[in-house]
């Protein structure tokens, strides 16, 4: 289990929120436990790696509320909900939220903890993928506009020739263009170049000619 990861956990019951704290600590989880949504939307970083705990039903600001205004924050926690009130209106508006999972309290430890792996591998992957991403932008940015030009070409499906009438210049000089985006964005296949130009053209379209 991976301690730099936290659940944060939302519970009014002072009971609940003690007894699931220990058992989660005891299972080798980082806990940190609010009575009150104030009091975690006013501590919680949205950028800290782990999974949100939350009881639907809260006095004051409800569960579904507390999700809903973190999303508007860009929090991508992974949400899992508790309740002995679930309802299908209140599971559906929780999905559609982006929450992965909906358990009925009380729940059986080891399937807690089953659905709490699963949400912080689910963590890990966006936060590896938004990573990589970011770096993919930052070889981007290096580039000069010629070679810009040239990987949206190349990754439109153009040939040298193609690439080269474009540009008006040879198609050996578009190669070379190629060459050095290949190595500037660290690509090792066409297809991997390809699916760098994605997260570029979802951010920011290359420049064209």
């Amino acid at each position: 289990m991976d301690q730099t990861n936290t659940i944060f956990m939302l519970d009014d019951d002072k009971a609940t929120r003690r007894s699931l704290a220990l058992a989660l600590e005891l299972a080798g989880y980082r806990i940190r436990t609010y009575a009150s949504a104030e009091d975690m939307l006013a501590d919680l970083d949205p950028e800290q790696p782990g999974c949100l705990l939350l009881d639907l039903r809260m006095p004051g600001i409800s569960g579904l509320e507390v999700q809903e205004m973190l999303n508007a924050r860009g929090c991508t926690m992974p949400v899992i909900f508790m309740s002995a009130f679930a309802a299908v209106p209140a599971t559906v508006r929780a999905i559609r939220g982006g929450a992965i999972d909906f358990l009925e309290k009380p729940c059986p430890m080891e399937v807690l903890t089953e659905r709490i792996e699963h949400a912080l591998e689910i963590d890990r992957s966006q936060r590896g993928e938004r990573n990589w991403q970011g770096h993919i932008r930052s070889r981007a940015a290096e580039l000069t506009r010629r070679e810009a030009e040239v990987l949206h070409f190349v990754t439109e499906g153009l040939s040298n020739k193609e690439a080269a009438r474009q540009l008006h210049i040879s198609p050996r000089t578009v190669e070379k263009y190629r060459a050095r985006v290949m190595e500037k964005m660290e690509a090792e296949s066409i297809p991997e170049l390809c699916r760098m130009a994605s997260v570029l053209s979802d951010a920011d379209p290359a420049p064209r000619p």
